[in-house]
């Protein structure tokens, strides 16, 4: 079958999904405990539709749509980082200390990914054109969200957390960010090689759309906070009983 029929399927399934998760949010008023998640999937809706009018109107090759991708792709990476901050902030829930440290280290992190994309924007451009600086910030911030996720995934690990829906919703961002970096670095090693764009095509959407399948389990299958924290505590207070009655 034709990459190109793939990529339409995939990608389809996607806005199908995407929809359906969003209708769920609304229609069950979970959008105002997962803010962060209803605004990326705002953030990437918005994306998809801009992008699909400047396709139709303009062309793949047009200046317009140019500008509109990377405008949007600005919308993404950003709506993602923030998303993570928002998951860091939710796994510290409990530890004032750590949340503030790790408050001031995501702060620190974007305003060095900001310093350092102007220094290479500046460094390697003899002309100063917005549109290549938000290029090159782009790059550096998704690479960057990439990185903390994977820091959060283990922060998740060390505290032990019983949240299951944050660990799953962490799991979902890290398949978002992991796959298309691996079809970048894959691009880049290949110059450009044709093959190397049309995996690429291909494991976008497919990243995509496994984001939104665990994200859509994690939502529907939420669990009670009261009953996640009970089953930790079953087998102390199980111990603290015995050791009573003895």
């Amino acid at each position: 079958m034709d990459n190109s029929i793939v990529g339409c399927v995939l990608q389809y399934a996607g806005y199908t999904v995407e929809a359906a998760l969003v209708f769920y949010l609304v229609w069950s008023g979970r959008w105002k405990k997962l803010r962060g998640v209803a605004f990326y999937l705002a953030s990437l809706s918005v994306a998809e539709l801009s992008r699909g009018y400047a396709l139709h109107q303009h062309g793949v090759d047009s200046r317009q749509y140019f500008y509109v991708y990377w405008s949007t792709d600005f919308l993404l990476v950003t709506s993602a980082f923030v998303l993570v901050c928002l998951f860091f902030r939710r796994a510290c829930l409990y530890e004032e200390k750590m949340r503030r440290f790790i408050g001031l280290f995501l702060l620190f992190t974007f305003i060095l990914v900001t310093a350092i994309s102007t220094f290479t924007f500046i460094h390697n451009y003899r002309h100063l054109f917005f549109s290549y600086f938000i290029v090159e910030f782009n790059q550096n911030l998704y690479f960057t969200c990439l990185v903390l996720n994977t820091l959060l995934y283990l922060l998740l690990q060390y505290l032990e957390s019983a949240d299951d829906q944050l660990g799953l919703l962490v799991c979902g961002m890290g398949i978002q960010f992991a796959g298309p970096a691996a079809t970048f670095a894959l691009v880049h090693l290949t110059s450009g090689e044709s093959f190397a764009q049309s995996l690429g095509s291909l494991v976008m959407p497919i990243c995509t759309l496994g984001t939104l399948l665990v994200w859509a389990y994690a939502i529907v299958h939420e669990k009670d906070e009261a009953v996640r924290v009970t089953r930790r505590d079953v087998p102390v207070l199980a111990e603290v009983t015995v050791n009573s009655n003895v």
